[in-house]
Formats: C-alpha cells, sequence, structure tokens
C-alpha cells in the first residue's frame, strides 16, 4: 500500500509541541507536511543539541516536513498563506483562539477559499470562553487540572510540574484522531471542517483517574519502586496486593498477632518485603524470578537514555538513525505506527527555516522562478546561515 496519507496537504502553522507533534506523525505516514514560520523561527529551534543548523527539540518534533518563512506582518504575506490554503487539505494552527482571526485567517475565511480544508485548532482553554486568551503551555494546564497536585499528595512533596509535557502531547493525538476522522467523513460528504481542541479537555479526558475526583472519592494508592537487590524496580499493584502475593506466593509473614493496630501492620509488612526484595532475593536474577512467580509486573527505573537498552527497543528500531546534515547520522524516535501493509516511518530530518520556500511554491502553486521571485518581500530563508 504504500504510506497512507501519501497525497495529503498539510499546512503546519503551529509551533513548539502541541500543533508540530500532530504534524510529525502525519509526515510519517507520508502527508506532505509544509511548515509554515515567521521570520524569527519556532522559539525550539534553539532547544537542545544543534547538528546541521537543526536543534534535536525541533528536529525530533518537525522531522520530515519541508519549511516555508512567511512573514505575516505583511498583507501580502497572509495572501500567500491563503494561496496554499486554497490547495491545502488540512491546516493546523496553535495560536491563541482570536489570532488567526486578527491575521484575517479565520475558519470562516478560509474555508470560503477551500470548503474542503479541515483546520486543527489547539489551544491551551479553547474558544469563546472567559480563559480563552490566557497563555497556556503544559505546566499550566498540569497544574489547572489536578495532575501537579496529585503528584504533590501522592508524593507528599512540594508542588512540582510532571516530567512530560502530557497536556501538550496528549492534545496533539486527540488532535490527530479527530483530523483523521474529519478526512475520512469528508470523503463521504466532500466538507471539510474546523476541529476546535483544548489542552485542558484532552488533559481532563486522558487522566484515567478523573473518575475518583468527579465522585469524591480519594484516588487509591499509587504503583511504587522498591528497593531490590536488582536495583530500583516499579512494580505493579498497590502496596496491599503486593503483600497479598508475597505471603500466599511466596510465604513472607509478618509475625504480627492479631491485635496489631493497622500502622504496626504497615511498617511491619513494609519491612519485610523490603527484607524479602534485598536479602531473601540474593541477586536480581531471584528478584524477578520471584516477581514472576507472583505474577507481578515489574519494571527497572531507567534514564531516558537507557531506554536504548531495552530489548523491545532494540528488536523495534524505535530510535532509529537519520542524516544529520553535517557528514553524520543523529538518533530520533521512529514512527510508532506498525501497518501489516501499509507503511510509516520518519522520512528525514527536520527542515531548515525557509529551506523550501522555492520548492513548495513551485509544487503547490505550480509558481515559475519569475513568480516566485516577486513573492521575495515576504519570504525569509536563513536555510544557509543556519547550514
Amino acid at each position: 500500500m504504500g504510506f497512507p496519507l501519501t497525497g495529503v496537504k498539510v499546512l503546519d502553522m503551529s509551533r513548539v509541541l502541541a500543533g508540530p507533534f500532530a504534524g510529525r506523525m502525519l509526515a510519517d505516514m507520508g502527508a506532505d507536511v509544509v511548515k509554515l514560520e515567521p521570520p524569527e523561527g519556532d522559539i525550539t529551534r534553539i532547544w537542545g543539541r544543534k547538528v546541521g543548523g537543526v536543534s534535536g527539540y525541533f528536529n525530533q518534533q518537525n522531522a520530515g516536513k519541508r519549511d516555508v518563512s512567511v512573514d505575516l506582518s505583511e498583507a501580502r504575506g497572509t495572501e500567500l498563506v491563503k494561496r496554499l490554503v486554497a490547495v491545502a487539505d488540512v491546516l493546523i494552527e496553535n495560536f491563541r483562539p482570536d489570532v488567526m482571526g486578527r491575521l484575517g485567517l479565520d475558519y470562516a475565511t478560509l474555508a470560503a477559499i477551500n470548503p474542503r480544508l479541515i483546520m486543527l485548532s489547539i489551544s491551551g482553554f479553547g474558544a469563546g470562553n472567559e480563559d480563552s486568551r490566557r497563555a497556556a503551555y503544559a505546566p499550566i494546564v498540569h497544574a489547572e487540572t489536578g495532575l501537579v497536585e496529585r503528584q504533590a499528595d501522592l508524593s507528599s512533596a512540594f508542588p512540582a510540574d510532571i516530567a512530560c509535557s502530557v497536556a501538550d502531547t496528549n492534545a496533539s493525538l486527540h488532535g490527530l484522531v479527530a483530523l483523521l476522522s474529519a478526512l475520512y467523513a469528508r470523503e463521504q460528504t466532500g466538507q471539510g471542517d474546523h476541529i476546535d481542541l483544548a489542552m485542558v479537555d484532552a488533559t481532563l479526558v486522558t487522566n484515567d483517574g478523573m473518575n475518583y475526583a468527579l465522585d469524591g472519592l480519594r484516588r487509591p494508592l499509587p504503583n511504587e519502586v522498591h528497593e531490590t537487590a536488582g536495583g530500583h524496580m516499579m512494580l505493579a499493584g498497590e502496596f496491599r496486593y503486593i503483600w497479598k502475593q508475597l505471603s500466599e506466593v511466596c510465604g513472607v509473614q509478618d509475625g504480627l498477632d492479631d491485635d496489631a493496630t493497622l500502622e504496626e501492620k504497615i511498617e511491619t509488612r513494609r519491612n519485610a518485603a523490603h527484607r524479602f526484595f534485598t536479602e531473601t532475593c540474593a541477586d536480581r536474577a531471584a528478584v524477578i524470578a520471584a516477581l514472576d512467580k507472583m505474577n507481578i509486573a515489574w519494571g527497572d527505573v531507567r534514564t531516558a537514555a537507557d531506554t536504548t537498552g531495552l530489548a523491545s527497543v532494540q528488536a523495534r528500531g524505535t530510535i532509529t538513525e537519520i542524516d544529520d546534515r553535517a557528514g553524520g547520522t543523529r538518533p530520533i524516535p521512529q514512527s510508532p505506527y506498525r501497518f501489516h501493509n501499509a507503511d510509516a516511518r520518519v522520512q528525514g530530518g527536520a527542515p531548515l527555516l525557509g529551506e523550501h520556500n522555492a520548492e513548495v511554491l513551485s509544487d503547490w502553486l505550480d509558481m515559475d522562478v519569475a513568480e516566485i521571485d516577486e513573492w521575495q518581500d515576504v519570504l525569509i530563508s536563513r536555510a544557509a546561515d543556519e547550514h
């Protein structure tokens, strides 16, 4: 089948993470994704190690895309965007809800130009409410949706942001689902659509413990990391379940009388579990054998860099190598999609700013060299400087 989204044209006007990640996944599945940047470029172009003129963070979220840089402060800049929209299937943007309107690029205007256009707008709090104009990065949404408080409560620590921008990536992936659904619907109706996706909505619906909060209940104790003879391991199941398996399967006893208090039971049983995992189990192999015998799922507490040592990561090629534009290669996460018949994979590294100005105008708008030259007042290219 080849790539499932071959022929789909995507204009990606988004920046940082929530929008760009959705565009990256579309590119992995074969869409022609053109990132449209302002003259100053996406701020993530300076995040991480720069190789071949491209930073690591920008590379991960924008791999496989082409790039045009347009000055939208000029009227001709927005005119050029409208010409690109006229032939696009999808537009992705993650400005605050009123920005596209102020640019003259709101959905009503663009849909009049291209009724088949599917527009994904990702914002922190969605359009049309009192929070709409608030600046919203992932940490802000984490705080507002209870994730920061939940982590602080469970860890008995001062509130701090969680270590992954899940509000961004959840919004991105929910946006991707909505886009693909709209593309399918368009095949039936011929009509495009506008998706108003709020990070706060995506975060709440993806919170598997939200039901406890809505029902006024305290969430059960979490899975915990245990010290073992094989290093720190995350064990699946709250401690009551772990203790039940230890006592029934491995014969670990607490030695307590029936009249022991709850506090005494907890402390004694935790100490007994610790001795079992660190002393009775003399080494890593013994720990794993005991956990497998108890049917307790376990995982090593690794650094992100150490994940490359996982057998599954190595076998599946989860981290792959791409041309680094500097005479070598650099690692990047591979597409997570594994189709039986179709293909999906990272299409190459991320583009330099304005690298494909002429190429995209030629491919999408059939402009010749002379016509492209007429747009040089709004086209920006720093490809040579960055490289």
